[in-house]
């Protein structure tokens, strides 16, 4: 009988850490990778809308305060209700006020990140584990 118990004991461990591992692989983080640059004044609302922290009611601010006042710098965005300084310094590297739009986005999980981009899977040791002492 404690056989049988060990047995059911080792069983619900490995179950429950397994679960455990793939609970951790359905949660990994993901980013929005954000490549090119978006044309203020050119830029369809799909296209607007696909930066990050604009949405759809924000990009069609932009195409209304553009109908009115083209923008003749990428700070001109600060007119246009809810972009503040820190959105704009946020997207500000990824706008322009000519030239063609060549934006890109796409969402990047762990796995996917390339070396050096921040997005690598997190060491043993930053997971709340000890590393080990080497002697």
């Amino acid at each position: 009988m404690k056989t049988a118990t060990k047995v059911v004991a080792v069983v619900a461990v490995a179950f429950l850490a397994m679960s455990g591992e793939a609970l951790a692989a359905k949660r990994s983080k993901t980013k929005l990778q954000v490549t090119g640059q978006l044309n203020l004044n050119t830029a369809t609302q799909a296209q607007l809308d696909q930066l990050p922290g604009v949405g759809e009611k924000a990009a069609k601010r932009i195409i209304e305060h553009r109908a009115k006042t083209p923008f003749a710098k990428v700070e001109d965005l600060g007119k246009v209700k809810g972009f503040g300084k820190k959105k704009l310094e946020k997207l500000r590297p990824h706008l322009a006020v000519s030239g063609a739009t060549t934006l890109s986005v796409r969402r990047v999980t762990n796995a996917d990140a390339p070396a050096g981009s921040g997005l690598q899977p997190a060491l043993p040791e930053a997971q709340g584990r000890a590393a080990p002492i080497k002697r």
